[in-house]
């Protein structure tokens, strides 16, 4: 390998963690929108009313196992983002009209986002987003499942 060969991919290099280092920097100040427009954007309080009156209710937890492992909302069920997509949600969710909540860590988290609209997008039609997620479920200091 040439001086040069090595000097391009040591600036290649520098470059790759310049863009990791903004890139986790944007990530930390990122803040959830306030409306995911095809979703109902609810609290906690709704959350345990929609439970009350939906026998069929679904929750799901967008966040990643590791996250999980905190605690979750009991009887969520865990379906990270990145593994979100139609086929996976179908057996979920058996009709597109199911009242689904979808929640992770909290506004500054955007995995919940993801998942809403791939929820959208795959025709689900009775979609909630609980914006405060986990946090505002812990911070209230409702029931938490291990």
């Amino acid at each position: 390998m040439t001086k040069t060969m090595k000097h391009a991919q040591l600036k290649i290099a520098g470059l790759l963690v310049i863009s990791l280092f903004i890139q986790s920097a944007i990530a930390e100040d990122y803040l959830s929108p306030e409306v995911i427009i095809g979703s109902t954007k609810i609290n906690a309080e709704m959350l345990i009313q929609l439970a009350r009156h939906n026998e069929d209710l679904v929750i799901i937890d967008s966040r990643i196992k590791a996250d999980r492992r905190q605690g979750f909302i009991a009887g969520s069920i865990s379906l990270p983002d990145t593994e979100t997509n139609c086929t996976t949600l179908l057996p979920i969710i058996d009709r597109r009209d199911t009242p689904t909540v979808f929640y992770c860590n909290g506004p500054k988290c955007r995995r919940s986002d993801i998942a809403v609209d791939i929820a959208k997008e795959c025709k689900y039609t009775n979609i909630y987003w609980f914006r405060g997620g986990f946090e505002e479920w812990k911070n209230k200091e409702y029931l938490i499942s291990k």
